[in-house]
Parts: C-alpha cells; structure tokens; sequence
C-alpha cells in the first residue's frame, strides 16, 4: 500500500490520539496536500520543524497500529465480507427456491450496508 495512503487512514482512526499539533499537521499534509513550506508559514516554524512533526506523528500512527492493529483487522473483515457476499450471490443464482433467494438478498443487503 502507498504510504501516504496508509498514513492517512491511519490517521482517520488514530489520529485523536496525537498531540493537536501533530494531529493538524499530519492532516495538512496527508490529507490537505500543502507542502511542508505551506505548513511552516501556517504554523510559524521551520520546514525542519515541519519534517520533525510529521515524522514523530507518523512514528506514533504506526506504533499504536503495530499494537492494535484496527486497521489491519478492519481490511481483514472488508475482504471476508466481500467473499461471503460473493458467496451468498453464487448460491442465490443456483437456488431454485424463492424464499432461499429472498432471505439471502436480505442477508447480502445487511453484509452492503456493513462493507
């Protein structure tokens, strides 16, 4: 996966848990797209300074995920949801019964709305 992607989703679920600064500035940059020049004027401190925040809070980012793992586990169960709902859309076009195939659109609904 592309760093600056994983950052930034690591950054939606983590991200409450860095300092405000760290917190602003991760998103300025992974999220808002400034550059760290952008940043530095923003925030009155050096493009070093910039570097510095970013790289703490990213450290951090990948530490809690290293200890929680949520996102791992969230894109664990995206993908095992997508293949029971790949599943559940194999058997309803082989079932013949219509309240099998009524209950599976139902369950394959519920699974969409989860996914």
């Amino acid at each position: 996966m592309d760093k600056h992607i994983e950052v930034s989703m690591l950054w939606e679920i983590y991200g409450k848990l860095l300092t405000q600064k760290q917190y602003e500035v991760l998103n300025d940059y992974y999220n808002e797209d400034l550059s760290l020049s952008e940043i530095a004027e923003n925030y009155n401190i050096s493009r070093q300074g910039v570097r510095d925040i970013i790289k703490k809070g990213e450290n951090k980012l990948f530490e809690y995920e290293e200890k929680l793992s949520i996102m791992k586990k969230s894109q664990e169960n995206e993908k095992t949801i997508q293949l029971i709902l790949s599943q559940l859309s194999q058997i309803k076009e082989e079932s013949s019964d219509k309240k099998v195939e009524k209950i599976l659109s139902e369950v394959q609904k519920e699974l969409s709305c989860i996914a």
